[in-house]
């Protein structure tokens, strides 16, 4: 199955870029990052945001946005059956020299999961330096091996990052 991503969720002002692989198949169906309800993405938002949790995808979106927090993924378009990141096929990036230089703010790329850092850093030349690069475990279903709280606790390190 062809799948593409989703535009970033950023605004000029962001200082962190948090970048996952690939929406997954139930955040393509309802067209939203982290559609999946398992997916603990925007719980640990709101928990290290330190603001009550919504459903409401615009309050999402707001949350990283006024927490000067851009979300993207590595992934412009690929090929897969499933959710699963390793049945990836014939990706294509997004365009990060001109998303980049639009947000001159941005010094922390925060990778959602292993398999999206393997992917920019592929294909994605970044001067060593230029940013600070964070892989965290991540927030998906499918990566069951961590607890809530250990995830959680990882994730925390975006509080440093701001």
């Amino acid at each position: 199955m062809k799948s593409f991503s989703f535009a970033p969720i950023s605004k000029p002002d962001a200082v962190i870029l948090i970048l996952g692989t690939m929406p997954g198949t139930k955040s393509l169906e309802i067209q939203q990052y982290y559609g999946h309800p398992q997916n603990n993405f925007w719980r640990f938002m709101f928990e290290i945001l330190n603001e009550d949790f919504s459903d409401n995808y615009e309050i999402k979106k707001n949350l990283l946005l006024k927490n000067k927090i851009a979300l993207w993924d590595v992934l412009q378009f690929c090929e897969r059956i499933g959710s699963l990141d390793s049945a990836i096929k014939n990706e294509i990036t997004n365009d990060f020299e001109l998303f980049l230089k639009q947000h001159p703010g941005i010094k922390t790329i925060v990778f959602n999961g292993q398999k999206a850092a393997v992917f920019f850093k592929k294909y994605v030349p970044i001067k060593d330096g230029s940013y600070q690069l964070i892989t965290l475990p991540s927030t998906s279903p499918a990566n069951a091996g961590k607890s809530f709280e250990f995830k959680l606790n990882e994730w925390k390190i975006i509080l440093q990052s701001k």
